[in-house]
């Protein structure tokens, strides 16, 4: 547990800045590059958990890598190459104020929503008559602000647009996006067994071009479905099988935290967290079909900064 890699404060040439968000530590080198380091922190509820969950962050890393690749054809996005296991380095664009939310089923934050008897969700009508992890007739888009600390927040479209946050012609792009990426990544999981339920993605620009910057398809920003037994278990109003963080979540509420004021993060057991990094080793190997090869995490921080540096030293 000791060698979960919780936080970084390397100093790479040319670097002008590091900011040390919920899960990764991102450096920005000479105006031009990012470095993102994903942490084995984890967070729920827009609260980082006291304890970091070993190989997380590769897992992370590597599964945003993989999807990336295979989604380049649909908009340009910023990796550049993936030096180390829990590292992508890529083009620094700016970020839209806005993460792109999208659900092809009623469940977690929309389905509680729903129960407290919502019918809208970020301007967007909701069927009556659903039940929870039941199928929407079309994948709904539900926006958020991107908060830099605390909770992000559900807005419209609408309300993007007028605040100007995003120009009508931009957002109209960041939808299209952001259902064809839906799309592949759902052909993708279905291939492997598994129904993706709902994710986020972010873009960014650079030099008036837009790129999908961060992670992709990861259980971070995604919750999956085993395809498998999922018609049985929706009839009989079952929990769905899954591979998302929302296990995490569910953990979290049944042990009196909801990321409220005054409220205290449960204590994490060693077996807590074995649990938790089992289930995204599991994630990583149904969603690529790959193997999980565990890294050496024995000194992580200079297996990280070496790798990095040789990169730099040849592509800088």
């Amino acid at each position: 547990m000791s060698n979960a890699l919780i936080k970084t404060d390397f100093s790479f040439p040319q670097q002008q800045s590091l900011y040390h968000g919920k899960v990764r530590d991102v450096y920005s080198i000479a105006g031009k590059l990012l470095i993102m380091v994903a942490s084995d922190r984890i967070s729920a509820f827009d609260v980082v958990l006291p304890r970091g969950i070993p190989f997380k962050g590769q897992v992370l890393n590597q599964i945003a890598s993989k999807f990336l690749d295979a989604t380049a054809d649909i908009v340009p996005n910023w990796k550049i190459a993936s030096p180390d296991p829990n590292v992508t380095i890529g083009h620094l664009c700016e970020p839209f104020k806005v993460e792109m939310v999208i659900r092809g089923y009623l469940t977690g934050h929309a389905w509680r929503q729903y129960k407290a008897g919502k019918r809208e969700l970020c301007g967007v009508p909701m069927p009556e008559g659903m039940v929870e992890n039941q199928k929407f007739p079309e994948p709904i888009i539900t926006p958020t602000t991107k908060a830099e600390e605390g909770h992000d927040e559900d807005i419209s479209r609408e309300e993007i647009i007028s605040s100007g946050l995003v120009s009508r012609m931009e957002y109209e792009m960041l939808e299209n996006y952001t259902r064809a990426l839906f799309q592949r990544g759902t052909e993708m999981a279905l291939g492997k067994g598994l129904i993706l339920v709902d994710t986020k993605y972010e873009f960014g620009k650079k030099e008036g071009k837009i790129y999908l910057i961060d992670e992709i398809h990861t259980p971070d920003s995604s919750r999956y479905f085993y395809a498998e037994g999922y018609q049985e278990r929706l009839a009989r109003g079952e929990a769905q099988k899954q591979l998302s963080k929302e296990f995490v979540r569910q953990w979290l509420i049944e042990n009196g935290f909801q990321g409220k004021e005054g409220q205290t993060v449960p204590f994490m057991s060693d077996e807590f967290v074995t649990s938790v990094s089992d289930r995204y080793i599991e994630l990583f190997e149904n969603i690529t079909g790959d193997p999980f090869l565990k890294s050496d995490i024995s000194k992580v921080k200079e297996r990280i900064e070496k790798n990095v540096i040789r990169f730099l030293e040849s592509y800088c």
